[in-house]
């Protein structure tokens, strides 16, 4: 289905709930500059890196979109996908149901679950919903989750640290939502509901977070202005 949420007027605050969820896909293609093309990269590149029978976590996993195509490259993996929306879960068992993908599902807050013993973790445009409290100790919990060697790759909206490019790169990237088909209304209306709701951080903040944690090296997969996608080795 298209995104036309924010086509009408919203009064209340971005939430993952059924009318965001039956056009996630359609939103997130439309608003993530080469979302498509980041995701297919962390899929091969996971494809490859992972051992046979390796666990891989996506926590915050919306449509489970990635795990499907991860899925479809390996068949051999434990894919297990948690997020805290009933309606994103529903719309990702029936997904993965229709294309007989093997994808356990799991309702949950991330911030509690239990998911020890992963050998990939995934967080895809999921910590910049996490509240700046908690999300250093957050990191800290996927490190020691990970078995030896493990991975986490994680995708944000990134903050630049130049006023005059932070400046340059809304517009640019409104520009760019407006080629997508959103109306300036659209674009407007959500922004309004995602303050103080998404809050992203620069890239060397991630870095630290990520160092902090403990893990060993972080090496930068595919940007596109101020959007990323990381992945760090334990």
């Amino acid at each position: 289905m298209r995104d036309e949420v924010f086509a009408s007027p919203i009064k209340k605050q971005f939430e993952f709930d059924a009318s965001v969820a039956s056009v996630f896909d359609d939103m997130i293609s439309r608003s993530v500059p080469y979302y498509d093309a980041a995701q297919r990269l962390v899929c091969d590149v996971l494809a490859k890196t992972l051992d046979d029978g390796a666990r891989v976590v996506d926590l915050g996993c919306s449509t489970a979109s990635l795990l499907m195509a991860l899925a479809g490259l390996r068949g051999d993996l434990r894919l297990l996908g948690v997020d805290s929306s009933e309606a994103m879960i529903e719309q990702a068992g029936r997904k993965a149901s229709a294309f007989g993908a093997k994808i356990e599902l799991a309702c949950a807050d991330i911030l509690e679950y239990d998911f020890e013993g992963a050998d990939a973790v995934i967080l895809n445009y999921t910590l910049q919903f996490i509240r700046p409290i908690k999300r250093a100790d957050f990191v800290k919990r996927i490190y020691s989750n990970l078995n030896a060697g493990g991975v986490f790759v994680f995708s944000e909206k990134l903050v630049f640290e130049d006023k005059t490019l932070t400046k340059n790169m809304i517009e640019i990237y409104e520009n760019y939502k407006e080629a997508q088909g959103y109306s300036r209304y659209e674009i407007s209306e959500k922004r309004k509901a995602l303050e103080n709701v998404l809050i992203p951080y620069s890239e060397a903040e991630n870095r630290q977070m990520c160092a902090g944690a403990g893990f060993a090296r972080v090496e930068c997969l595919f940007r596109w202005g101020n959007f990323a996608t990381f992945i760090a080795f334990k």
